[in-house]
Order: C-alpha cells, then sequence, then structure tokens
C-alpha cells in the first residue's frame, strides 16, 4: 500500500511539471500580455498628445502638424457687419496678425493660409494665452481688445492647463512600468495588487486629463463663440488631438480592468505548484487519470500473488 501512495505522489508531481504548469496558466498569460499591450497602446498614443503641435513649422506634412487641442481662425477676426471689416482685416494683418493660431501641449503655432509658418518654444507647464501673443506681434502702440468673457475663460485656461500637462506626462511616466511589470503576475497572484494600484494610478491620471482639456477647451470654444458679435474668431477643435487622448484613456481603462481581474480569477504559476488552483483542466487530459489508473493498477498486481498463496494453503 505504501508503494502505492507512493506512486500517487509520483502521478500528482508529474502533473507540476513546467510544460504541465504553463500550459494550466496559458489563460493568465494571455491575459497578462492584453494587459500589457493595452498600456503600450495608450502609451504610443500619449505620445502623440505629447509631441502634437511641436516644431510643426518644420513638418509641416507630419502628424505633428495636425495635432492640436484647439486653432483659432482671425483672419477676418473683424465681423462684416462693421464698416470697412475686410479693410481693417488687411491692416491687422500688416500688422503681424496671423491668419490662426493653433494650440498643442507644449507650445502654439502660428500661419497664414493653412500653412504653419511658425511656432513658438516649448515650454514645461505651458498655457496658451493669445492676448499676450496678440500683443508681442502687433506693432509697438497696436492692441485688439478681446470680450470679458474671453479673458474670464483664459483665466480657467491658465489654472486646469498646468494640471493637464502635469496630469498628462505622469499617466506617460505611470504606464511604462505597467507595461513591463504586468507579465510578472503570472506568477503569483501576489503580484497582481501593486500592479493593479500601479495601473490604476495610470489609467487615473490619463483619464483625469483627458477629462481636464476636453472640458477646458470645449468652455474656451462656447466663450468665443458668445462673443462672435464683437470679434469674429473661428474656432476648431483638434479631432485628431481629442481622438488619441480619448483612446489612450480608454485602453488604459481597459487594461486597468484585466490587472484587477488578475487578482481573484485565473490561476497563477505558484497557484499550480502548490496545488491550490488547478488552472486549465486542459493541461491534465490524459495525464492525472492515466497517473492514477497507473499507479492503482501496480498495486493490484503486487496483491495478486498474496491472494494466490492463500488460497493454495487453504487448498492444501
Amino acid at each position: 500500500m505504501c508503494t502505492g501512495s507512493a506512486e500517487l505522489r509520483a502521478g500528482h508531481d508529474s502533473l507540476r511539471q513546467p510544460s504541465i504548469v504553463k500550459r494550466a496558466t496559458r489563460t493568465r498569460l494571455v491575459f497578462a500580455l492584453l494587459t500589457s499591450s493595452l498600456f503600450l497602446i495608450s502609451l504610443v498614443f500619449l505620445i502623440l498628445v505629447e509631441i502634437g503641435n511641436v516644431n510643426a513649422h518644420q513638418r509641416r506634412h507630419s502628424v505633428q502638424s495636425s495635432v492640436y487641442f484647439i486653432k483659432l481662425d482671425l483672419s477676418h477676426i473683424i465681423p462684416r457687419s462693421v464698416p470697412n471689416s475686410i479693410l481693417i482685416n488687411s491692416i491687422a494683418r500688416t500688422l503681424g496678425l496671423h491668419d490662426f493660431y493653433q494650440v498643442g501641449l507644449w507650445n502654439f503655432c502660428e500661419g497664414y493660409g493653412n500653412t504653419v509658418d511658425a511656432c513658438s518654444k516649448p515650454r514645461t507647464m505651458y498655457w496658451f494665452n493669445p492676448v499676450e501673443i496678440l500683443l508681442s506681434e502687433l506693432l509697438a502702440g497696436a492692441t485688439i481688445a478681446l470680450p470679458s468673457n474671453i479673458i474670464d475663460a483664459l483665466a480657467l485656461v491658465r489654472k486646469a492647463s498646468r494640471w493637464m500637462f502635469a496630469l498628462f506626462l505622469t499617466g506617460a511616466s505611470l504606464t511604462v512600468p505597467s507595461i513591463l511589470l504586468a507579465p510578472l503576475s503570472i506568477y503569483t497572484r501576489w503580484a497582481s495588487l501593486p500592479l493593479t494600484v500601479l495601473a490604476f494610478l495610470a489609467a487615473l491620471t490619463i483619464t483625469v486629463a483627458t477629462i481636464v482639456a476636453s472640458a477646458m477647451f470645449v468652455i474656451f470654444k462656447e466663450a468665443i463663440h458668445s462673443a462672435a458679435d464683437t470679434v469674429n474668431i473661428g474656432v476648431e477643435l483638434g479631432a485628431k488631438m481629442f481622438a488619441f487622448m480619448w483612446i489612450a484613456s480608454g485602453a488604459a481603462i481597459l487594461g486597468w480592468l484585466i490587472q484587477f481581474g488578475g487578482c481573484c480569477c485565473c490561476a497563477s504559476r505558484r497557484d499550480v505548484k502548490t496545488g491550490r488552483r488547478k488552472g486549465s483542466k486542459k493541461a491534465y487530459a490524459g495525464r492525472a487519470t492515466g497517473a492514477v489508473d497507473g499507479g492503482a493498477g501496480a498495486g493490484h498486481e503486487r496483491e495478486k500473488p498474496k491472494i494466490r498463496k492463500r488460497w493454495m494453503s487453504n487448498r492444501e
């Protein structure tokens, strides 16, 4: 009987071979790689958000020149209802006013027609201040008055832009370790807890930054539209920039949810080795039964000689 028990233990030990453990935890491996892939997607689109509009005048036909939060069209800043508006608009252009200004995370760019001619130097914690920009570009003594509601919106832009800038960079920095460390959850479910916290912080910062940016520039757009009777400024939100932001946020949120599920779902390699969980049943197909049957069969074969000897002695 002891020999049979030993063979049973040997059969169970054979189920813990590395090849079987890997097959039993294949589902967890798939989800871990999916988590890394989602955070990689999030990082790629975050990079596109952060490099958008940087040195766009040097890359006029690249993605950077078309990725911006908001674009202001000042080519007809004086409404047509004002007498001699065409002449005044041409004079404003002569004084140094550009046709459009587009805003990125680090700087702004300007140009005439549809061509970006120049960009400001990238700065950390940048915020778009059109009043300062226009006064610096117009000739000495020339001024342009903006309605009070636009000035009030700029106060919001100043505060929100700094939070947006910090959150986007923090989110990108947290995404990198989330990509590299997510596969560690394959080995033990204990690793899923700190990785889930890390993934949550990455998803939270990226999503909050996206919400702040979306709300801020939508409010700024509405403030400009409300002053259409005073100044005729065309406003266009950057479709690519908004798409990139929300894709990055969505991928990060999905990555966090999958990482969170790994805390309680899917057996890890440590679970399989210690016998706490078996993992995928397909990994054991044809092995566990064979091992148990083999051990039991060997035990019965050893018992047969004893039964035969007793039968012979009784016959005599």
